[in-house]
């Protein structure tokens, strides 16, 4: 039977080492809530909500998840008994939406219990790779020297794919010009739910260029993603129109899209990432693990989660020395010839905050006890 005895919320900055820009935001400096939690022998766990300050992506803010783990996450948890994080989400589950609240504290519960076992959160989960192979993603970028640039910059490191993130007007004469320039690139696009369903007769001229697939290019609707699918030749991915297994397992049965991002944060924690990842293994579709410009912590979590055998394509957990200058963990997660290393040989999230770091970043704590 496993206690929380005291648990604290740290709220940290880290600056991109190039600004990001999509459909929906822009930014250079982000804030992500960290979450440690102890044990009453005093093992320690640690998650990280990776939080926007704008709720122009799925609702939630750096804001708003404070609130939540503060208010209610922390006294529904701190002081209960649990064994496994299944009965961890039961104390939870009153608290509606919030997925990346309670992905950071579900995600101190895995580190926490795997430590206590003296096992990866990778063998937790039932992962079968020991490395997973990375693509990379880039912001909305008006200028094509500077895109090529950047992209031929990480195909040079080895990365296996890569994602565009497109808006109306700023779509297919990106196309025209990145296929010209790299025409045997595995090559995606990313709208952030940036077109209508009245953009269909325009959306079909993505077809002409060989994507691997368009990832949310309406609201989140299943039903209109479904008549657009049935319009397109290109794959259509679902992210932010998926907020559960149960949304991934609708959207599946309707036909809106043939592959998956799967994205801890988005679904809540890596309790309802693995059921998502079995739902779409079953059924034989395609998926690959999103992130959100995780710091350390959670991107080894999505190392972890990476590492089940059902994520056939190079996803978006690249190295972190490519969005900072400086991580809050050792060792660093970095990538080599495209592949990152799953640590699990080491116990948690087999990555160590450092505490140095987190401290010098660190804006606002609030901490609770049993």
């Amino acid at each position: 039977m496993m206690r929380i005895a005291r648990a604290s919320l740290h709220e940290v900055t880290n600056v991109l080492v190039d600004p990001f820009r999509s459909s929906s935001h822009a930014t250079r400096e982000l804030q992500h809530i960290l979450v440690r939690i102890e044990d009453e022998g005093g093992a320690i766990g640690w998650g990280e909500a990776p939080t926007m300050r704008d709720p122009f992506y799925i609702g939630e803010t750096t804001e708003t998840a404070w609130h939540i783990l503060r208010d209610f996450l922390f006294p529904m948890v701190v002081g209960r008994p649990w064994e496994t994080i299944e009965q961890l989400a039961a104390l939870m589950a009153p608290v509606k939406g919030n997925t990346v609240a309670r992905s950071g504290l579900e995600m101190a519960a895995w580190d926490l219990l795997g430590r206590s076992q003296g096992r990866s959160v990778a063998d937790l989960l039932g992962g079968t790779r020991d490395e997973i192979h990375s693509g990379f993603a880039l912001g909305i970028e008006p200028d094509s020297g500077r895109l090529f640039e950047l992209i031929d910059r990480y195909l040079d490191q080895g990365y296996r794919r890569v994602k565009l993130k497109v808006a109306p007007g700023l779509d297919l004469d990106v196309l025209e010009r990145v296929r010209a320039r790299f025409p045997s690139v595995p090559l995606m696009v990313d709208a952030n739910a940036a077109y209508s369903p009245s953009d269909t007769d325009h959306l079909r001229g993505f077809d002409q260029y060989d994507l691997m697939m368009i990832e949310e290019p309406l609201d989140a609707d299943l039903f209109a993603h479904a008549e657009l699918q049935r319009a397109l030749r290109t794959p259509i991915c679902l992210d932010e129109s998926l907020r559960s297994a149960g949304d991934a397992r609708g959207a599946l049965r309707l036909g809106s899209c043939r592959v998956v991002s799967v994205k801890l944060a988005r679904l809540g924690g890596l309790l309802e990432a693995v059921r998502t990842h079995d739902i779409c293994r079953a059924q034989g579709i395609p998926i690959w693990c999103g992130g959100m410009h995780d710091f350390g912590i959670a991107r080894a979590a999505n190392l972890a989660l990476a590492s089940l055998p059902g994520f056939t394509i190079p996803g978006d957990v690249s190295g972190s020395d490519k969005y900072f200058e400086e991580d809050i963990v050792d060792p660093p997660i970095t990538a080599h010839g495209g592949a990152l290393a799953v640590p699990r040989s080491r116990p948690g999230l087999g990555h160590e905050p450092v505490l140095e770091r987190i401290a010098r970043r660190t804006v606002r704590i609030h901490e609770a006890r049993a």
